[in-house]
């Protein structure tokens, strides 16, 4: 046996070993997700030969964004955002289903128990930025209204930034609202604006070390649930946003790109709402939910 076909059968004997470690696991799921991971994993030290100092700095890069996460900041999102890893497993999770809406990246800035609103309420709630009227239905794939679902649409403010994101406990441009009887919704939000990621940490790190860039497309974020419906979470852009190529988390795509409308201030608004002379948007977003096959 050569040199090199000694080397392989060591790196292979572990990989078996390894793998035959979680063989009585009494859970069938977890043992198949393991020995892949193991298998995987193995198979990427391997094909980049890993040195000992890399593997280090890897833990301890790991260390970091442990570190730096808390209740407010969730660092191994943004590390699986940046790998694509959060997309690949929207994608996997959320296959084609006739012509429901897509799905994209959850993002690590919603919060339960946003505010209620009523239909054609403001859901800024004084966060700065312009006023946009956001329109829309809910429906099934057979073009059904749904009436009731749940709405959940947060945004960053014109400044970039959520309301998380501020020390003083303000909650800001996110609420939840439901579709009326017929289906439909509306209220006031924001006209979305691009925003960098959190980049003061090991993933902006990262970011920097390998020449990405840190910014994310403007857009808004909605996460619809409704009985017997599949809950979609996803989020609308800003067509023409020069950012729509090079989001820095992979997730925008062409069927979520919406035409923000742009009105001057002397225009009414569709509500009469007054707006003090002032600019604003509106977009329409139609939703179509896919039925929950564990339903």
């Amino acid at each position: 046996m050569s040199v090199e076909e000694e080397q392989r059968e060591r790196e292979e004997r572990l990989i078996r070993i390894v793998q035959q470690s979680f063989d009585a696991s009494p859970d069938e799921r977890l043992r198949i997700v393991f020995q892949s991971l193991v298998r995987h994993l193995h198979a990427f030290v391997r094909e980049v030969r890993v040195t000992e100092e890399e593997w280090n700095s890897a833990i301890e890069f790991l260390t970091a964004v442990g570190h730096i996460t808390d209740d407010k900041r969730q660092e191994f999102i943004l590390l699986s955002d940046v790998l694509g890893i959060s997309m690949q497993v929207v994608a996997v999770n959320n296959e084609a289903y006739k012509n429901a809406t897509e799905a994209t990246v959850f993002g690590p800035f919603f919060v339960n128990d946003a505010p209620e609103i009523k239909n054609g309420e403001d859901m800024s709630f004084g966060a700065v930025g312009e006023a946009c009227w956001v329109e829309g239905s809910v429906k099934d794939t057979n073009g059904n209204p749904i009436p009731g679902a749940r709405i959940e649409v947060w945004e960053a403010d014109e400044d970039g930034f959520y309301d998380v994101q501020y020390t003083d406990g303000r909650t800001a441009a996110r609420a939840h609202l439901f579709s009326d009887e017929d289906g439909n919704y509306r209220f006031w939000g924001l006209t979305p604006t691009p925003y960098p990621i959190p980049h003061d940490g090991p993933v902006g790190q990262l970011l920097e070390a390998v020449g990405r860039s840190p910014m994310r497309a403007s857009h808004l974020h909605f996460m619809v649930t409704a009985p017997g419906c599949r809950k979609l979470v996803t989020h609308i852009f800003v067509r023409g946003d020069e950012l729509l190529k090079w989001d820095a988390v992979f997730g925008v795509k062409e069927s979520l790109v919406k035409d923000f409308v742009s009105h001057p201030g002397d225009e009414p608004t569709p509500d009469g709402r007054d707006l003090e002379g002032n600019a604003w948007s509106s977009v329409r977003f139609d939703i179509v939910l896919a039925p929950d096959d564990r339903a």
